[in-house]
């Protein structure tokens, strides 16, 4: 299972330097090993907000982003529930102070590690953090 960080997400449905990159990464995978959580939902949507207060996404290309996600999370996604342990276990990789994990990403690495997935992301200091843990990463 490949659990996709709300980075590549982010890369891979509004204009940035990796866009195409992500999508042709995205569209690669076989059929039923993608998935997220249901905090990459709520992540998701932040970021399109921060985008559109930095003035780097117009409102109305916010709402066309979230829709093609939406879309492209119902029909390629498993999306795995956040539980009691995996904030346990995000308190557990957090309080690993030298990683410098913060709540966000702590959860991301609990929710892959408590389902046996294996963290695709944009984020370097994620990945590091993931590794550090023994949480298996890959920096795309």
């Amino acid at each position: 299972m490949l659990y996709v960080d709300t980075s590549v997400l982010v890369a891979a449905l509004t204009h940035e330097r990796r866009t195409t990159e992500m999508q042709e990464w995205l569209a690669a995978q076989p059929a039923g090993e993608l998935a997220i959580s249901k905090w990459v939902i709520a992540e998701f949507s932040a970021a399109l907000s921060l985008k559109v207060r930095a003035g780097q996404l117009a409102p109305e290309h916010r709402a066309d982003a979230l829709a093609v996600f939406t879309e492209l999370v119902e029909e390629s996604f498993s999306v795995l529930p956040v539980s009691r342990l995996d904030f346990r276990t995000a308190a557990r990789f957090a309080d690993q102070h030298l990683t410098g994990l913060r709540s966000g990403g702590a959860l991301h690495l609990a929710v892959a590690a408590n389902h046996g997935a294996k963290v695709h992301a944009l984020d370097r200091a994620l990945v590091q953090a993931a590794r550090a843990l023994g949480v298996g990463a890959v920096l795309l």
